[in-house]
């Protein structure tokens, strides 16, 4: 029986009742759409986002390929990065041999404390250029989620914004109705103090 109470009162604004306004029907609609916008649209932002990050990540691994190379220089020691973190990749001339068979030389992100000479890996993209190692598949699904996480955090703090917006809005139409309704018939409410 005490289910049957709860659930009355949880939907009050939809129950027939004299004293309820068309106002507290909007605002009933307002707060069930935003919920179902918030859980629903969040779920389907986040997933989708993951799955376009994830397509992203898995093309941005197929598309680089490691290839060995030569240091020109020193690369040097790792760089602080924080609180007890360590870069421990630097920027560095290198040499490689390209794909037609002649000797090219750049700038690449090797790992430090290597003397000029010595062998170290690198990645080119599928045009040739040097670019950075593609993530792994673990940081890229990790990475995905977050971003999925975030889109789907994002659309609904968006929505939820929205809606207590909406809400506020109705709630100033409420006080402007209870003032009229005030100035209209606070005088006739009998005599008044000397």
């Amino acid at each position: 029986m005490r289910g049957a109470q709860g659930a009355r009162q949880w939907c009050w604004r939809w129950r027939r009742n004299p004293l309820r306004r068309r106002d507290d029907v909007f605002e009933a609609w307002i707060v069930l759409i935003v919920w179902m916008v918030m859980v629903l649209g969040g779920t389907v932002a986040g997933l989708v986002t993951a799955h376009a990050a994830d397509t992203s990540f898995t093309r941005l691994r197929h598309d680089r390929h490691a290839i060995p190379a030569v240091l020109v220089e020193s690369s040097g020691a790792a760089v602080p990065a924080g609180e007890g973190a360590v870069y421990d990749q630097v920027r560095a001339k290198v040499r490689w041999t390209a794909p037609d068979g002649s000797a090219r030389t750049g700038r690449a992100l090797v790992e430090s404390g290597h003397k000029a000479g010595a062998r170290v890996v690198i990645w080119m993209d599928t045009k040739g250029r040097l670019a950075g190692a593609p993530p792994t598949a673990g940081a890229a699904t990790a990475e995905a989620s977050l971003l999925g996480i975030g889109a789907a955090v994002s659309l609904g703090g968006l929505v939820f914004g929205a809606g207590s917006l909406a809400r506020w809005r109705l709630d100033q139409r409420r006080y402007d109705r209870w003032a009229r309704e005030w100035e209209r018939l606070g005088p006739q409410w009998g005599h008044k103090t000397p």
